[in-house]
């Protein structure tokens, strides 16, 4: 029953007489102590909630992918890893990702994945994102864990559909840098100061790209607003319709658990 739910959506899609469109989630193994940095299960997750909507087929890789064809037909990139920055503007790839992001491909980034410390990535990075987190060696961002309220602030921007301000401890990355562009989708306040946590921006090429900063503790994947703030911007990004009530997000408990590679077991061998 369930790998036929899960195979629903590409059902439909071929009825419609439409090839799925399809999301590349890019995650790593774990580089933080147990239940934070899950970038892996974490990117299983969202790749369940993503394929609830017909049309999209989500595919999970650790890592940029060893075999460069699964680049093929990929409509949007999602990188929740350390530096998504200097991963997808290294040198052996940059000329990959520079022509993905030319033809339109959407980008999302999570967490550490908005960041970039790679003087010859940095740039290109905040020119395709927006916006830059750089913490690395006396960088100008900052961040801290605390408990904060996040705060719709998208003004009617499908990215806020079917959810409402929610409080979330998480560790938040602020004072980043933006380009005028970029538009702030959620705020919270950290450290006394207000500062945007996710944003928006639609880039010159005619693609977009969508950031959020929270998701260093996996246990924040268990509430339901946290899943739709950051599915409904990776639909965004596709061009894909939000639905009013926002994107479905529907997971159980059993699909929360962490795999072994993350467990508290995994973390001791």
């Amino acid at each position: 029953m369930k790998a036929a739910l899960t195979a629903l959506p590409l059902l439909l899609a071929a009825l419609a007489g439409a090839e799925p469109r399809k999301v590349l989630l890019i995650g790593q193994q774990p580089d933080h102590p147990y239940r934070t940095h899950t970038y892996m299960d974490d990117c299983e997750l969202l790749a369940r909630c993503l394929r609830q909507t017909p049309g999209l087929e989500a595919v999970v890789s650790r890592g940029w992918p060893a075999d460069e064809s699964a680049l093929k037909g990929v409509s949007a990139v999602v990188v929740h890893t350390k530096l998504g920055g200097d991963l997808l503007f290294s040198r052996e790839r940059r000329a990959a990702m520079s022509r993905m992001v030319a033809e339109g491909v959407g980008l999302t980034a999570i967490h550490w994945g908005t960041g970039s410390a790679d003087p010859e990535a940095s740039g290109l990075w905040l020119n395709a994102m927006g916006g830059w987190f750089n913490a690395q060696k006396g960088g100008f961002s900052r961040y801290k864990v605390e408990t904060a309220k996040v705060r719709d602030v998208a003004e009617g921007h499908p990215v806020g559909r079917g959810w409402s301000d929610f409080s979330c401890r998480d560790e938040w990355y602020y004072r980043l840098r933006f380009l005028p562009a970029a538009k702030a989708s959620a705020r919270v306040t950290v450290a006394g100061e207000d500062h945007p946590v996710a944003w928006t921006f639609e880039r010159p090429d005619g693609g977009r790209s969508f950031g959020f900063v929270g998701a260093h503790f996996h246990d924040n994947f268990a509430e339901e607003p946290f899943r739709r703030l950051i599915v409904n911007g990776i639909l965004w990004t596709l061009k894909a319709e939000v639905p009013e009530g926002g994107a479905p997000v529907r997971v159980t408990s059993a699909d929360l658990e962490l795999s072994g590679e993350f467990s508290e077991v995994g973390r001791k061998k």
